[in-house]
């Protein structure tokens, strides 16, 4: 079986969440366990760092191995989804799985997986694991798929865990109030297990607190742990001072990744590297360099990424309420003419507070990406002029963004968002 045979039989044989959404997920580890177990359990045959989270959790998960890689351990990282290429999903030192590899890891295990009938990300994390496991990597940073309790990553006993904030997202599946998320997401801490939680929320810290108090498991606060200062993006980089209360030199760090909402982020993985440091150490410099190069070193696109400068473009994954306040946070200090906002959407979110949550002064261009979970752009552009957000509709992502550069001024700005699977179809990401 060839990469384009072995991707079609995993499309369109197994149920995938990010073309039809909710009805691909099969609840609980069973399936993920019982291919892990006829592969000769792969997950026990490495160190890793588990990562959940609302918001954040890619991005911090991409800062983590580019923190390792930058102090010489052969790093594994699994992500979800990919932008471009399936096998973004799975890296070695920043590297996607080759292709041949998942054709190889497809054609060996066609029986087991039609005989198990999993879904498509269970078939994903078991391969992750698989390759993990053959590459003798010194850690991986696993970052899940959805909540965390019944995710398939969650088979993992990690040497940390990291649940970088909570906020309303997938309430349908995870439930429709914060402690209800957070409990699904505490659901990746483990006895013993060291687990850091970035942004502390007296409406779910009683149930980390709780869960952790109950499993023995060591529980910080990164934002209790850390100060931090943003002293603004200077070259393209973002320059950050970061100080612990008993410490009394600040650590400066310049963060390739410059969207205003790293802040949060990056005390939460500089906790995660501290604890592990009799495990894993990391010289300061390597630190520096690692946060200074995240997307060289990982790959990662599309978190606040410019395309281009006259008139700026910028695309960015922020796909709920609080991704896009934050994601509104980073550009406020901007100084633009006209904002322009190409926008599409998945159809099982909560739209309204979401709509409600963008400006009304910007001009919209609605779009849809090619994927059955998407909504139609004349229906967000209704939904939208219900909330006083007013644009014109287009097909596709690109056709948008070439009407807004028509449009634009050269001091506007063009901010393309509201999916993943938007961002994904950009040509020139």
């Amino acid at each position: 079986m060839q990469y384009a045979e072995a991707l079609d039989y995993l499309y369109s044989r197994l149920p995938v969440f990010h073309r039809i959404g909710p009805k691909a997920l099969k609840p609980g580890l069973g399936n993920t366990l019982a291919l892990c177990d006829a592969m000769g359990n792969p997950h026990r045959r490495f160190r890793s760092i588990h990562v959940a989270g609302t918001n954040g959790k890619g991005s911090s998960s991409h800062m983590l191995a580019a923190i390792y890689q930058s102090a010489g351990y052969r790093v594994g990282l699994y992500t979800s989804p990919h932008l471009k290429s399936f096998t973004e999903r799975i890296r070695l030192n920043g590297q996607p799985m080759a292709e041949e590899a998942v054709a190889h890891f497809v054609t060996t295990y066609q029986t087991l997986i039609e005989s198990i009938e999993p879904s498509f990300f269970e078939v994903t994390v078991a391969m992750a694991f698989d390759y993990f496991a053959r590459q003798q990597v010194d850690l991986a940073i696993i970052e899940t798929g959805l909540g965390g309790r019944l995710d398939s990553t969650n088979v993992i006993i990690p040497e940390a865990s990291l649940i970088t904030n909570i906020a309303f997202d997938h309430t349908d599946i995870l439930g429709d109030t914060l402690p209800q998320i957070a409990a699904e997401k505490a659901g990746i801490i483990k006895a013993g297990v060291p687990v850091v939680v970035g942004e502390s929320n007296p409406v779910t810290a009683l149930v980390f607190s709780h869960t952790a108090e109950v499993l023995h498991a060591p529980l910080s606060f990164a934002d209790v742990r850390y100060t931090v200062q943003d002293n603004g993006v200077q070259a393209g980089k973002r320059e950050v001072l970061v100080k612990r209360p008993e410490e009394k030199e600040e650590q400066v760090y310049q963060l390739d990744l410059v969207g205003s909402y790293q802040l949060k982020n990056l005390p939460a993985v500089l906790a995660i590297v501290d604890i592990l440091q009799p495990l894993w150490p990391v010289p300061a410099e390597a630190r520096r360099n690692g946060l200074a190069k995240v997307s060289e070193l990982t790959g990662l696109k599309g978190r606040f990424q410019t395309l281009q400068t006259t008139p700026m473009v910028i695309a960015d994954t922020a796909h709920n309420e609080a991704g896009l306040a934050a994601l509104l946070e980073t550009i406020a200090p901007f100084s633009y003419r006209m904002l322009r906002i190409i926008l599409g959407l998945v159809a099982d979110k909560d739209r309204s507070r979401l709509l409600d949550s963008l400006p009304q002064q910007a001009v919209y261009y609605f779009c849809q990406a090619q994927t059955p979970r998407s909504l139609s752009a004349d229906l967000l552009q209704t939904e939208a002029a219900h909330a006083n957000r007013i644009g014109a509709a287009f097909p596709d992502v690109n056709v948008a963004l070439t009407a807004a550069l028509a449009d634009a001024s050269p001091d506007d700005l063009i901010l393309v968002t509201g999916s993943n699977y938007t961002i994904a179809e950009l040509t020139n990401l």
